[in-house]
C-alpha cells in the first residue's frame, strides 16, 4: 500500500502502568513519533482521556481493545470506540460472524478496523493447548481471509506471516506487525519475532514498537533507528521489481 507517511509506519506501543508515565515519554518522543498504540493496560487507567488528548495533539492512536464477544456487543462496543478519534481498532478475528459485526458497528465512521490473527507470543505448542492443529502460520492466514472477506481493513500479525497475507489479499490491506526486534535485539516474551527491515520487505504497512523504544536509555534516538530501518525498507521495496509496497 502506497501513500503512507513514513513517519507512521512507526507505532509506539505505551505499555505502561500509567497514563503520567505515558505522556511523560510522548513529550521525550515530541515530533519523533506521530502514531501510539494504547492497550489494556492504559486503557483501565485512564487510556481513552489519553487516547482523545494525544489525537487533539494531532497524534494517530491505535486503540487496541482485542474485542471478542458475541456479535450484538461486539457491534455496539465498535460502535462506541467509532465516536472517540481513533485511527485503528482491533477485534479478535476467529470468524466471520464476529467480524460481520464488527464491520456493522463502525458505519459511517473513519476508523480501520484490524483483526488480531494470532498473538505473536503463541507459538504451535499454545496452539495445541487451544485444540487447533493448524501452525501459527496457517491460522494466521485462515484468520487473515476472514477477515478481508468480512470486509476488515487489514490484520495484527507476525511479520513472518507477512509475505502470505499480502499474495493472498492484495496490495490495500494493511498489515500491522507486532512483535519487531532490531538485530541481536532481546526477544522478551515475543516468540514469533522479526526485525523491521524484514517486516516491511515482507509487506507490513506498520510495524509496532514497544519496550525497545519504551525502555531504552534514549527512547527518543531508539524510535529514530526504527526510523531508520523503516526508510531503507520502504526504499528497498520501492525498488524491487515485485517487491511488496
Amino acid at each position: 500500500m502506497t501513500g503512507i507517511h513514513l513517519q507512521d509506519r512507526l507505532i509506539v506501543a505505551l505499555d505502561m502502568p500509567t497514563t503520567e508515565e505515558a505522556r511523560r515519554l510522548v513529550a521525550v518522543l515530541d515530533d519523533t513519533v506521530s502514531f501510539y498504540k494504547v492497550g489494556l493496560e492504559l486503557l483501565f487507567a485512564g487510556g481513552l482521556d489519553l487516547a482523545r488528548d494525544l489525537s487533539r495533539q494531532g497524534k494517530k492512536v491505535f486503540l487496541d481493545m482485542k474485542l471478542l464477544d458475541i456479535g450484538n456487543t461486539v457491534e455496539r462496543a465498535v460502535a462506541n470506540a467509532s465516536e472517540l478519534d481513533v485511527t485503528f481498532l482491533t477485534v479478535h478475528g476467529p470468524d466471520l460472524k464476529t467480524l460481520r459485526a464488527a464491520v456493522s458497528g463502525r458505519a459511517g465512521s473513519k476508523v480501520k478496523l484490524l483483526a488480531v490473527t494470532v498473538l505473536t507470543n503463541l507459538s504451535a505448542d499454545d496452539l495445541a493447548q487451544q485444540s487447533s492443529s493448524l501452525s501459527p502460520a496457517d491460522l494466521v492466514l485462515r484468520r487473515a481471509e476472514l477477515a478481508y472477506a468480512a470486509g476488515f481493513d487489514g490484520v495484527i500479525a507476525s511479520g513472518q506471516e507477512a509475505a502470505r497475507i499480502r499474495a493472498a489479499t492484495g496490495p490495500n490491506f494493511l498489515i500491522v506487525t507486532p512483535g519487531i526486534r532490531l538485530p541481536g535485539g532481546t526477544t522478551d516474551d515475543q516468540e514469533r519475532v522479526m526485525t523491521p527491515d524484514h517486516a516491511i520487505m515482507a509487506g507490513a504497512n506498520h510495524i509496532v514498537v514497544g519496550r525497545p523504544i519504551t525502555q531504552a536509555d534514549d527512547p527518543k534516538l531508539a524510535a529514530e533507528t526504527f526510523l531508520h530501518h523503516i526508510r531503507e525498507a520502504v526504499a528497498k521495496s520501492a525498488a524491487a521489481p515485485s517487491g511488496p509496497h
